[in-house]
């Protein structure tokens, strides 16, 4: 089975709410919320392409070293298993926009599963709860 790496971020704002982005319509899993990333491209570290995507998907800069590696998911799909890194961010430069057509929203960490989200998404939720 191919596996697929892909860099997540808790995005973490002053108040300790996260940012969690709606997957648009056309896309797989359309309606889930998630944690802003996305695949890491041949050549890039998991930290390096999450600062590119947190560029491309919300218009905002941040470093390798304000991304704090919290946990990891690790779920087989029916096509695939994905290994994702999640890091955890406070510090970053701009206000996050979206920009692919997702809808953004932050969300107190308490709140966190009342979103519906992405299987392998799911068991990360107690470990930021627990983390924040």
């Amino acid at each position: 089975m191919k596996i697929v790496l892909v860099s997540a971020v808790a995005l973490i704002d002053p108040e300790g709410r996260v940012l969690l982005a709606q997957r648009p319509e056309g896309k797989s899993m359309a309606g889930l919320w998630e944690f802003p990333g996305g695949k890491v491209e041949a050549g890039e570290s998991p930290e390096v392409a999450l600062i590119r995507e947190l560029q491309e998907e919300l218009g905002i800069d941040t470093w390798a070293s304000c991304l704090a590696p919290l946990t990891f998911a690790s779920h087989s799909y029916d096509e695939f298993h994905l290994l994702m890194p999640l890091f955890a961010c406070r510090k970053w430069d701009g206000i996050p926009q979206a920009r692919e057509g997702q809808v953004l929203k932050w969300v107190q960490a308490a709140d966190l599963r009342d979103y519906p989200m992405p299987p392998a998404d799911v068991p990360l939720i107690p470990i930021l709860r627990d983390w924040l």
